[in-house]
C-alpha cells in the first residue's frame, strides 16, 4: 500500500495509536518521530483527514486482509488447520494495545467506527466460514465465540498473554467436531 516513505508514515501513525491514541496522532508529533519536515508528509498526503483515512485503511489492510490472506496462501490446508494458523497469526503481534486503540478511536470518531465495524464484520465471517467448512453445526455463533477471546482477552487488566490466549483457543477448538 503506497510507496516505502508513505509506509513509514502510516506505521509511524499505528505505532502511535497504539502508544497514546488517536488524539496523539498529530501532525507535529509525526513529524518529531519521524525526523521529517511538514513539506515531506504533505508531499504523501496532502492533509491531516487524508492521511487519517489512509491510516484507517492501511490498519485494515495490514491487521485484516494480510493476516486472511498469509492463512488463504496455505488453503491446501484443512479447515482446522487454517484456523490453527490464523489463531498463530492472529496472536502473535507485540500486544493488544493497537486493537484497544483503534476500537477507542472508533468510539470517538464516524470514519474510524464505520472501518472498525467492518474489520470486526470481516474477520467474523472469515472465522464463520471456516467454521463452517470445518463441519460446525452453527458456524455463526463459533466465530463470534472465537473472536470475543481475542478481543476479551485484550481489555482484560492485565491483558491475556499470547500463550494463554492459545490455550484458551485449544480449549474451543473441540467445538468444532
Amino acid at each position: 500500500m503506497g510507496t516505502a516513505g508513505e509506509r513509514a508514515w502510516l506505521e509511524e501513525g499505528l505505532a502511535l495509536l497504539a502508544e497514546q491514541g488517536a488524539p496523539a496522532v498529530t501532525l507535529d508529533r509525526l513529524c518529531e518521530r519521524m525526523g521529517r519536515s511538514k513539506g515531506a508528509f504533505y508531499h504523501h498526503f496532502g492533509s491531516m483527514p487524508k492521511y487519517r483515512t489512509r491510516l484507517l485503511g492501511y490498519f485494515e489492510a495490514e491487521h485484516t486482509m494480510a493476516i486472511i490472506d498469509a492463512v488463504e496462501g496455505a488453503s491446501a490446508l484443512a479447515a482446522r488447520e487454517r484456523l490453527s494458523r490464523l489463531v498463530a497469526e492472529a496472536i502473535k503481534d507485540t500486544g493488544p494495545e493497537l486493537e484497544i486503540a483503534m476500537r477507542a478511536w472508533a468510539k470517538q470518531a464516524p470514519e474510524a467506527a464505520a472501518v472498525q465495524e467492518r474489520v470486526d464484520a470481516t474477520r467474523i465471517e472469515y472465522l464463520r466460514g471456516l467454521c463452517e467448512e470445518a463441519g460446525h453445526a452453527t458456524p455463526d455463533k463459533l466465530a463470534k465465540l472465537l473472536y470475543l477471546v481475542l478481543i476479551g482477552g485484550a481489555h482484560l487488566m492485565p491483558p491475556l498473554p499470547p500463550a494463554e490466549k492459545r490455550g484458551m483457543y485449544e480449549l474451543l477448538f473441540p467445538l468444532l467436531d
